[in-house]
Order: C-alpha cells, then structure tokens, then sequence
C-alpha cells in the first residue's frame, strides 16, 4: 500500500471513532424509550364497560346528573345506578350484589362496610345535608314547627331509626325533647316524600335536598333543631369492583370541583 492509501485509511478510521464515540455519548445522555410511558395500565388508556354505582336514595338527582356527566367525558363506561336506603345497600352488597362503587347519606353505614372488609382504600366525605319538614301544598295541618309534629291526630311519616334519616329524626327528638307518634316508618327518604306528596301524610321528615328536588309538589318548613343531626356523606370504591380505575375516577368526579358544583345546586353542604 501507497504511503498515501495508508495515510487516508488512518484518517478515516479516526473518523469513524470518533463518530461512533459521539453517538455512544449522545445515547448514555439520553433516556432509553419507556415502554409504558404512554401505553402503561390506566395511563391514559380510555376507559370502558360497565360502572355500578349504589348510592343512597337522597342523592338521585345529583348522582344521575353526575352520571351522565362521567359518560360524557367517558363514552365507553356505562354507569348504572341503584338508589335506595343506605342500610339497604349496604345488606345488598354484604350480600354479593355486584356494587363498584357506594355512596352513604351516613358514616355508620358506610362503617358497616369498611368493618366487613368490603372498601377499597378510605371512604371520602363528599357533602352534608340536614333535616327539614316536608308538607303537602297549603300545608293543610298549618306545621309550623318540629313541635307541631307532635300534635294529636298529626300523620307524621319518618324514616326507619336504620336509615340515616331515621337516625337524624332520633337524634333530633332526643336533643329537643319532642317524642314523635308517627303513623309509619319508611325504609328511604323518598318513600317518606312519596307518601307526603299522594297526600297520605301530613308532614314528612326528609333532607332539605329531598324538598328542593319535590318542587311545587311539596312545601318545606325549616326547623333550627335541624342542626343537632347534620348528616355527612361518604364514598367508596367497593373492594373486587370489576373496574377499580373507572370506579376510583367516578369517585374523584363526585369529590372533586365539578361534582361538588352539582351537589351544591341539589342543596347538599360541603362536607
């Protein structure tokens, strides 16, 4: 080989490691690609089926908003609903029923659940509600007060003392002193409001939210013994919900800023 062939070898070899010596430098300051950067389990990955939402009978119109809500933002969920008795949920689940997610009017049922082992995680406080008296339009047995439920030949309808209204109305009669005769006990808060609406009953105890939802169909009364009993209302994923990311994200919805908006407009306080 020419002394000249030999000099451009040399040369170009040079140039090669040097080139390749600054593509290993480049590579070492630069993160290899991840593989579940984008593509990971729930990493932006959109959500799908079928979402089972048990919640207590007071808050059917804020959750179903809520519900449709959460399709909206997330067409390939389908949220179903079932709203009843707090206490009655909550035997419904303990008993199998396939719940991914429960909302309680009250923390001791909610209890009942986080003791048996079914709640994933810590149940989240959400809102607050309070007592108020429900009475027919005209208020035709002239209820002014909580006393007044107390009067002979009142048709008084209330809660079960096992439903969170029941426990509010025993709360109340305790820390005021007026003893109720009620003509029956009702196993939701919209079976009492039923009943008061039909005309059946001449005063109801429901939730504030239950007479603002009503409408012209009833009249509410206030009453400051009202405060004695303020309700709080928790929320939970139901352990071996079938999805727990959609369930933990319809959860976030309620407990966050949009859900709040929604149960602030139904009555609910904050918690």
């Amino acid at each position: 080989m020419s002394a000249r062939a030999l000099r451009r070898a040399v040369l170009t070899a040079a140039a090669l490691g040097v080139a390749g010596l600054l593509a290993a430098c480049s590579s070492a300051g630069r993160p290899a690609p991840s593989p579940t950067s984008s593509s990971s389990a729930g990493g932006g990955a959109a959500l799908s089926g079928t979402l089972t939402v048990f919640a207590a009978a007071s808050l059917k119109a804020a959750f179903t908003e809520l519900a449709e809500r959460f399709m909206a933002a997330h067409p390939g969920v389908s949220v179903q609903t079932s709203f009843a008795g707090s206490s009655d949920l909550v035997t419904q689940i303990t008993e199998g029923a396939p719940a991914d997610v429960f909302a309680s009017a009250d923390t001791r049922n909610m209890d009942k659940l986080v003791g048996a082992g079914l709640v994933a995680g810590e149940p989240i406080p959400f809102a607050t509600n309070v007592l108020e008296i429900a009475v027919p339009p005209g208020n035709p047995a002239g209820i002014g007060s909580f006393a007044d439920l107390a009067k002979p030949g009142v048709k008084l309808v209330v809660c079960a003392p096992q439903v969170p209204c029941g426990s509010a109305t025993v709360s109340v009669e305790q820390s005021s002193g007026v003893t109720l005769a009620p003509v029956s006990e009702e196993s939701s808060v919209a079976d009492v409001l039923a009943k008061v609406e039909s005309g059946e009953a001449d005063a109801g105890l429901v939730y504030v939210t239950d007479v603002a939802g009503a409408g012209s169909a009833v009249q509410g009364v206030p009453f400051p013994e009202s405060s004695a009993a303020v309700n709080t209302y928790p929320i939970a994923v139901i352990a071996g919900a079938s999805d727990p990311v959609a369930a933990e994200a319809f959860v976030e919805l309620v407990a966050g800023e949009q859900g709040q908006e929604v149960l602030s407009a139904a009555g609910f306080g904050r918690p």
